[in-house]
């Protein structure tokens, strides 16, 4: 899996996640994401289009990276949840924890950029 992180001060885009976001991959992302909350974003949009599963580990990296923005004053935003991860998300009511949209235009456009 690779991923690419988009740096617009202060905002992240971390795309794309592809296949399994699982504990395999954890480690890998939350490297990327420390990194970048790190270098002064406070916002971090999470391309989740190319995913097609979900587990508690990667549940848990969301969670944490979303009490790391909000602590910044910024957000955790997700974008283009397919259904078997939006299915996921609803059956966990995680899905009323964080900010989801479409795709990372409309997160984008959420915060004025």
């Amino acid at each position: 899996m690779s991923t690419t992180i988009t740096q617009l001060s202060p905002q992240v885009i971390l795309a794309p996640i592809v296949g399994r976001f699982d504990a395999h991959q954890v480690p890998k992302i939350q490297k990327e994401i420390d990194a970048a909350l790190a270098n002064g974003a406070t916002t971090v949009i999470m391309d989740l289009s190319e995913v097609n599963f979900v587990d508690s580990s990667a549940l848990a990296v969301m969670v944490r990276t979303m009490k790391h923005c909000r602590e910044r004053n910024g957000e955790l935003m997700l974008c283009g949840l397919r259904q078997p991860v939006r299915i996921i998300f609803e059956l966990t009511r995680m899905d009323k924890a964080f900010r989801i949209f479409d795709d990372v235009v409309a997160a984008r456009g959420s915060v004025g950029v």
